[in-house]
């Protein structure tokens, strides 16, 4: 529990038997001043692993899912299936150790000071050598850009470590199964007047190879997707705009 909040954490993973293991337990390690446990349910949902993965979250006590249709959104569907009745908020964070745990307490925080959204921007934090690659880069800075002018609203990163109220997540009935699932969340709650933060979070050099910018088509499908994703939602509110006399 996080005052008072019971805190549910996700983590898609495809073969990542080196990393999930550490990521679990950074996140079982996140106390409370009495000692408590922050991180009350933890929930992988593997997506199609061909390594150990599966096996070593299980065994360091997270729950496992499985969804053997790749996507990152889908695997985020698949294992929101399994949220405990009891969560207050959820923690989404990737399962290949490329960020730091222990800065989710700001994001927890954000969320426990009314935010329904809080996203951990890698721009405003340190970004190690080689963490993010040219094309995340600019990625991120289109997309950060194309939001601003589009709904008025400062955004600096699509970065998937945030944390999002149970009830808005709800809400914003996430739809995307590939790569327009973070951006979808973003849009989503500026679509619906939710509020929304963001926190610095250091970025780190990802143990294993990315399975999206560590490949040409993973980068282009990621690319497509990110900005089909905004023109949909872009198109889909303009549509439902009234007409002005």
């Amino acid at each position: 529990m996080y005052k008072s909040n019971f805190i549910s954490t996700i983590i898609p993973a495809l073969n990542e038997e080196q990393a999930i293991g550490k990521v679990i337990r950074s996140l079982q390690a996140l106390q409370n001043d009495d000692g408590s446990q922050i991180i009350d349910q933890i929930i992988v949902c593997d997506n199609g692993s061909t390594d150990r993965t599966s096996n070593i979250a299980r065994a360091e006590g997270a729950e496992v899912v499985y969804q053997y249709s790749p996507g990152y959104g889908i695997a985020c569907l698949t294992a929101m299936e399994k949220l405990s009745r009891k969560s207050d908020v959820v923690l989404f964070i990737d399962g290949d150790d490329c960020c730091y745990p222990l800065q989710g307490l700001a994001l927890l925080e954000d969320i426990h000071q009314g935010f329904d959204l809080a996203i951990g921007s890698r721009v405003l934090g340190h970004i190690e050598a080689n963490a993010l690659t040219p094309v995340q880069r600019f990625g991120n800075a289109l997309s950060s850009l194309l939001i601003s002018w589009l709904w008025k609203k400062k955004v600096t990163d699509l970065g998937p470590f945030r944390a999002i109220r149970r009830s808005s997540l709800q809400a914003i009935n996430m739809q995307d199964k590939t790569f327009g699932w973070t951006i979808e969340m973003q849009i989503k709650c500026i679509q619906h007047g939710f509020t929304s933060s963001e926190q610095a979070v250091d970025s780190k050099q990802r143990i294993g190879v990315s399975k999206i910018s560590g490949t040409i088509k993973g980068s282009i499908g990621a690319g497509i997707g990110i900005l089909s994703m905004i023109a949909k939602l872009w198109l889909q509110q303009f549509k439902k705009l009234p007409l002005r006399s």
